[in-house]
């Protein structure tokens, strides 16, 4: 849940039309997309999965290393060297703003994202973006999210701070939020009866309303600095084979990568374990960022702690709107503590 009501700022190219099915737009076009990476690509075993949400076509293949006689390929990337084939996924249709940043950081030495094998924007006559990238064999963050994970997260995430803006100077800022109505809508929510807590959370909203202007004005003041990943979160960071070295941690999901405040990423991994925060053991994202950063060379307002706590009463004000989404009586509960606890000390 990002400030941005649309993050995808950096287009590339517009929304794919005419497509329809994307597994079957996939399967129809596998001939061509396999040309189109000069015949590098092996067959592709097409897959679904309950994971997927965004209706792109996945899949797996084997991909050569190119061939030095083969012609120059004007429509897709490759990479270079030898040895036995590289295990390779597929994705089709891929949005503009996650095409732009995989190709952007993927071709990196040691990159912070999957490995760009290969990309493109139409497929025969279809402006359609897509890509091929590493198949990531080490085991994801979330199968065991102890405490060394919790700041491999973190330090990847510096990491990804780092190189996107290096790829990318910040040009833009994101769209402003209503937070004044939006709070107004999530007060009207808890009113309307059979919300837990409901008393707490309306007397808690009715503060929160009267600090708005206060609260909005810190918020919409504060630096655009980095390239948010926008959707922190264990299952969005997977290992390369090999273990714990350097580089082995790398972050997928890049569809809602926007600017902003080094800020947003921290809360958004925390305030996921509002109500179990026995789950990061012991770690504070927001501080545990703010230090790696420095060691890092990268810059840390000293006035960081009271943004992260406009950010913590910001985001806790709506979480009523998504309950649909955020249902957890724990993490709704640890919200209002959120408010409660928070919202005397900025306003």
């Amino acid at each position: 849940m990002g400030d941005a009501a649309d993050h995808h700022s950096v287009a590339v190219r517009g929304e794919p039309r005419g497509i329809g099915d994307a597994h079957s737009f996939a399967t129809r076009h596998e001939s061509v997309l396999r040309e189109a990476c000069d015949a590098r690509l092996g067959p592709i075993e097409w897959f679904r999965a309950a994971w997927q949400h965004g209706g792109a076509a996945t899949g797996f293949a084997d991909w050569r290393a190119p061939d030095q006689s083969s012609p120059a390929n004007d429509g897709a990337v490759g990479s270079g060297g030898g040895g036995p084939p590289t295990r390779a996924m597929v994705k089709l249709p891929v949005g503009p703003v996650e095409h732009f940043w995989s190709c952007s950081l993927g071709q990196a030495e040691s990159p912070v994202v999957p490995r760009l094998l290969a990309s493109g924007t139409s497929l025969g006559d279809v402006d359609v973006n897509w890509l091929v990238v590493e198949r990531l064999q080490g085991r994801p963050l979330s199968t065991q999210f102890d405490q060394p994970a919790v700041m491999e997260l973190i330090e990847t995430l510096v990491s990804f701070h780092a190189a996107t803006t290096r790829a990318k100077p910040i040009d833009q800022r994101p769209a402003p939020v209503d937070w004044e109505s939006n709070v107004a809508k999530a007060r009207t929510i808890v009113r309307a009866g059979g919300f837990a807590d409901a008393l707490r959370w309306n007397d808690a909203l009715k503060h929160v309303q009267k600090a708005i202007p206060t609260l909005a004005a810190r918020w919409n003041a504060r630096p655009i600095t980095v390239w948010c990943h926008g959707d922190l979160h264990p299952g969005n960071a997977l290992r390369r084979a090999g273990g714990d070295r350097p580089g082995a941690c790398v972050l997928i999901d890049l569809a809602m990568v926007h600017p902003g405040h080094w800020i947003e990423d921290a809360v958004y991994l925390e305030r996921q374990y509002w109500g179990h925060a026995e789950q990061l053991h012991g770690i504070k994202p927001v501080s545990a960022l703010a230090r790696l950063r420095r060691e890092r060379g990268l810059f840390v307002e000293d006035s960081y702690a009271e943004l992260a706590i406009v950010r913590r009463v910001l985001m806790a004000s709506l979480v009523p709107l998504f309950l649909d989404r955020e249902g957890n009586s724990r993490y709704v509960h640890g919200a209002l503590e959120m408010i409660e606890r928070y919202l005397p000390q900025v306003h």
